[in-house]
């Protein structure tokens, strides 16, 4: 009899071990940054651009973005050639999230010192659920215009 409870209890164990790690962390989104650049402000204000992909099984949001050159960073969207503040852009599971010229960007107003050509930048993205990703943005010729793949 005692064994018979003892197997028993090993079945369950075992059986809700798997259940667990079915439900792993592996299953949340896993972020990256790429194609990363600002091009050279001539004002008081500037915007950059990258890609975010998460290579995960779940969606996460991009919230805010911070900076030391400025303190007021924004991440705008633009439909229908007009640019307007957002709160937030999704990252979908599986997909990427890109943050383009003529399309959405992180803005940068009242730039505390305008960097040159060659310069980095350094930025943290902000998320609803992963931690943030700090990115060295190189600053590019005011007219960059990467080449799509």
């Amino acid at each position: 009899m005692t064994r018979r409870r003892i197997s028993l209890a090993l079945a369950v164990a075992v059986s809700t071990g798997l259940a667990l790690a079915g439900c792993s962390a592996d299953d949340g989104p896993k972020l990256s940054v790429s194609g990363a650049f600002m091009p050279q402000p001539v004002g008081d204000m500037a915007a950059g651009f990258l890609t975010v992909e998460n290579s995960g099984g779940s969606a996460d949001k991009l919230t805010s973005v911070t900076s030391d050159i400025s303190d007021d960073v924004t991440i705008h969207e633009t439909k229908d050639q007009k640019m307007r503040e957002v709160t937030s852009f999704d990252i979908p599971a599986d997909g990427t999230l890109d943050l383009e010229r003529g399309g959405n960007h992180i803005m940068f107003m009242t730039l505390k010192q305008r960097p040159e050509k060659g310069d980095k930048v350094a930025v943290e993205l902000h998320f609803e659920k992963s931690d943030p990703i700090t990115v060295e943005v190189p600053v590019k010729e005011t007219t960059y215009h990467p080449q799509k793949h």
